[in-house]
């Protein structure tokens, strides 16, 4: 097969993914999470059951599936630093990169979509069970690469604790802000100071922990 063809068939699976996703958020959404079947969702999708599990292994990953890696984006952040940067410098950076491309899991981009799956995920008690495990996870995995590096689990733990607890109460900060009908570019505006803010807090009590030499 050559390059032009595989091309084109992954533009089409990912398209694929993306309207089953869309349809079965749209469906959750107006219905309900537990009235709504999988084979409905293939059928409004215009595709099979089958095809619906092999894109999206369980019903509940036709919400998570496409954002669910965000979960690690902290790690990912301090696994990719630079030398001489810590851990709190390198999640900062990536989450300021991710504030000024206003990226949805941030809660700054003005599609309706995006809020539509963080309500969906909200009202359902087993799907905010699954963000709540997806988001411990991560935490762990952080807690993990550090404790790699620097040999102290539970320092580690700490550390890994206290960025992600930044991260997620400036992205609550956002959607609050927004729900309480701010505009998306107001809360925006001001997205970076208060990002700065959140991480200096930590930064004082984690400023040379994790540095990479």
């Amino acid at each position: 097969m050559t390059a032009e063809a595989m091309g084109l068939r992954e533009r089409k699976k990912r398209q694929t993914a993306m309207r089953i996703w869309q349809v079965a958020v749209r469906l959750f959404s107006e219905r309900g999470f537990d009235n709504v079947s999988v084979q409905e969702v293939a059928d409004a999708a215009e595709v099979s059951k089958m095809t619906v599990f092999n894109y999206f292994g369980t019903k509940e990953d036709l919400v998570f599936r496409p954002m669910e890696e965000h979960f690690g984006d902290a790690a990912r952040a301090v696994r990719e630093r630079e030398p001489g940067e810590s851990a709190v410098q390198a999640v900062r950076r990536q989450f300021l990169a991710m504030v000024e491309a206003r990226d949805p899991s941030v809660g700054l981009h003005s599609e309706p979509f995006a809020r539509q799956v963080r309500q969906l995920v909200v009202e359902t008690p087993v799907l905010m069970e699954r963000a709540f495990l997806s988001a411990q996870q991560g935490t762990r995995d952080l807690a993990a690469l550090l404790a790699e590096e620097t040999g102290d689990l539970m320092l580690a733990t700490v550390a890994a604790a206290m960025l992600s607890a930044a991260r997620n109460a400036l992205v609550e900060e956002h959607h609050s802000r927004i729900a309480a009908g701010e505009p998306v570019d107001r809360v925006a505006a001001d997205a970076a100071t208060r990002a700065e803010q959140a991480f200096a807090l930590v930064e004082r009590g984690l400023e040379n922990y994790a540095r990479r030499t």
